[in-house]
């Protein structure tokens, strides 16, 4: 309680002493009038300075003085500032209800027009970004909104675009984070996409099954091709082996008989030889068969009057059917195994075509013989 007389007493006091008075409330006044002259603005704002309700001019950031007791000063965010657009709902041009939401970066590019062109400019796009979002989702289909964001957006933007040119406000994007279309449409669209995969899953395995069958007979083709050519050509080997082995039979037998009947033949010539008479006959065919025989075994031709005896032998066609150039080494070893006197053979054959003009004319049998016999006499060298 002493305390508080204490105080009531001197402040009675200084009441009674009206200079004192006078000269705090001068003080209280010029600290109140200093603090309303200076006006501090942040590096990132800019402030709208009123006087008696008038524009001035906009206040720079740092310290600015302005007239105290009638001025107000508004400041504006030069940052880029972030404004969310509220959930809305919308009709696509296919009459199917979705709602959306979208989110929009904007700045402050002119202070003095934000604040003089419109009121509140942050709830002036915002509701600006509502009715255009709206307006786009109704002019689009149910898939295009669906899948076309980037579209959504940036028709969004260009429609904000001109608006907020006027206010002194850049839209630098917009964002739609959500598009959902109504819970019947999202039951259909499952039932589309279910439906949608099955079919591709049916077509992939039916083009699975085809490309299966389609390899499956290429590769039985493949194979009936290869084993009918296996089958052709094991029939061609067989072919020309029966083909080798006959001909080498038949060449066996003609070498085996002809050699048989010359053989025969040079017994009979050397019986001749040494009986007492001077007059033979040989037949044709021995005569040919020497020939040949001589022409197969030597490789050389007995020739008649310059002409060249007809001997066996098979065309080019006949030879490329049965390979008997393929076998010409096995032939070649036959022919060397033979061992002939071509000169003996000669004088056979020389013989025997004498012998031949003989049967077709008795007179020049008789020349013949006596002159074989004078020569036979004279020489006894030569044989018959």
């Amino acid at each position: 309680m002493s305390a508080l007389a204490l105080t009531l007493l001197q402040l009675e006091e200084v009441l009674a002493e009206p200079t004192l008075l006078v000269g705090l409330l001068v003080l209280a006044v010029a600290a109140i009038t200093v603090w309303q002259m200076v006006e501090i603005v942040n590096a990132y704002n800019r402030g709208a300075l009123t006087v008696f309700g008038e524009y001035r001019k906009l206040l720079q950031p740092g310290l600015n003085i302005v007239p105290p007791f009638v001025s107000r000063v508004y400041t504006f965010d030069m940052r880029t500032q972030t404004i969310d657009v509220p959930t809305q709902e919308a009709i696509t041009r296919d009459n199917s209800p979705v709602t959306a939401d979208a989110v929009v970066y904007i700045r402050v590019m002119d202070a003095k027009r934000a604040f003089l062109e419109v009121d509140d400019y942050k709830r002036a796009v915002s509701n600006l970004a509502q009715t255009t979002l709206r307006a786009v989702l109704g002019d689009m289909e149910l898939d295009d909104t669906l899948s076309r964001r980037e579209t959504i957006n940036e028709r969004i933007r260009y429609e904000l675009d001109e608006p907020t040119d006027e206010w002194g406000i850049r839209v630098e994007s917009v964002e739609v984070r959500e598009v959902n279309p109504s819970r019947d449409v999202k039951g259909a669209m499952e039932q589309q996409t279910s439906a949608e995969r099955k079919r591709r899953a049916m077509i992939l395995e039916a083009q699975g099954e085809r490309r299966s069958a389609v390899e499956r007979a290429e590769g039985d083709k493949q194979s009936n091709i290869i084993r009918a050519q296996g089958e052709k050509q094991s029939q061609i080997l067989e072919a020309q082996g029966d083909a080798i082995s006959t001909v080498l039979r038949a060449r066996s037998a003609e070498s085996m008989g002809e050699r048989a009947v010359i053989d025969k033949g040079m017994d009979a010539l050397t019986e001749i030889g040494r009986s007492e008479s001077t007059t033979f006959v040989l037949p044709q065919e021995l005569s040919s068969m020497v020939g040949r025989y001589g022409k197969h075994l030597s490789g050389s031709d007995v020739k008649e009057d310059g002409a060249e005896l007809e001997s066996l032998e098979f065309d080019e066609e006949t030879r490329e059917l049965i390979g008997l150039d393929d076998i010409s080494e096995i032939i070649g070893e036959i022919d060397q195994e033979a061992d002939v006197d071509v000169e003996a053979m000669e004088q056979e054959a020389q013989a025997i075509k004498e012998g031949e003009d003989m049967g077709r004319d008795p007179d020049s049998i008789t020349d013949v013989s006596e002159a074989d016999a004078t020569s036979s006499d004279g020489s006894g060298s030569e044989g018959r």
